[in-house]
């Protein structure tokens, strides 16, 4: 029986860890220092509490990272420093040179590093992600096979360490930065109260994120990560030589909704945090 590690189980790390159960693997997760809710969730799921990061280390074949994307390395570092051996999968949201760099820090205690890239929901009866996985040919099935039968797809990808973050983030990059400028879009226009000739017009282009208003809320109080997120996208566009500013500029905007964190604003509040910065000043 194969026995993984999750850090750490929130929303998206406990469903994941989750669907390796289905295969016959063991979970483990380490309560220390989490909140109420990661706790709430690993009981939901039927994940295996350690007393600390040092018995995960100890017992688990392969550790899963699924946390924001700046705490991505020291994550990493954090189990480096138990002498870990086993396989290490990066999830995160991270460009394919912040992969590299954790690679090193994994491979430094004598771990195999995996990128992995999680694209869409968390997985569930009716919804089914992809885990992308890239890295060594010999160790890549080994994560696969964990999933099998699962509702998460996971599917290898030839060429090594980073290609998984780049496909994430070649699809983040779009995905959630055009979400933004549609709530900015959207914005702009309320101001002269012409919002909903706008939402006439983008109703008739049924692909626009502008039709999907009530969106905008769930935007918000996400961007504490997809904030972080599309500064990796700004890196890894500019590894390319390819023009970041988007990205940045997304970044940006997301900032103004720090305050709504793991909130449920509606529509008038998200929006009006636009018109402010980070700690309330005017925009």
């Amino acid at each position: 029986m194969t026995t993984l590690g999750v850090l750490h189980p929130g929303s998206m790390g406990a469903a994941v860890a989750a669907q390796a159960r289905r295969s016959g693997a063991e979970v483990l997760w380490c309560p220390a220092g989490r909140s109420a809710s990661s706790r709430e969730r690993a009981e939901r799921y039927g994940l295996t509490p350690v007393h600390a990061l040092s018995e995960m280390v100890e017992r688990a074949d392969i550790i899963l990272s699924l946390c924001p994307p700046a705490a991505a390395k020291d994550v990493a570092r954090n189990v480096t420093a138990c002498s870990y051996t086993g396989i290490y999968v990066d999830g995160n949201a991270v460009s394919p040179a912040t992969m590299a760099d954790i690679s090193a820090i994994v491979q430094s205690s004598g771990a195999t590093a995996v990128d992995g890239s999680v694209i869409g929901s968390p997985p569930s009866d009716t919804k089914s992600p992809r885990l992308y996985l890239s890295g060594p040919a010999d160790t890549v099935p080994l994560v696969v096979r964990l999933f099998d039968g699962s509702s998460v797809q996971a599917r290898p990808l030839p060429g090594g360490i980073g290609q998984a973050s780049a496909l994430k983030l070649s699809y983040s990059s779009y995905q959630k930065a055009s979400r933004v400028l549609a709530a900015v879009a959207y914005a702009l226009a309320s101001d002269h109260g012409v919002e909903a000739e706008l939402l006439d017009i983008a109703q008739g282009r049924t692909t626009s994120y502008l039709t999907e208003t009530a969106y905008f809320p769930k935007v918000a109080a996400r961007s504490w990560r997809w904030g972080p997120e599309m500064k990796e996208a700004a890196h890894a566009l500019e590894e390319a030589c390819l023009p970041s500013n988007l990205a940045e500029a997304a970044a940006a905007v997301m900032e103004r909704w720090s305050e709504l964190k793991d909130t449920s604003p509606d529509l008038a509040l998200a929006l009006d945090e636009l018109h402010t910065g980070p700690h309330g000043d005017s925009g």
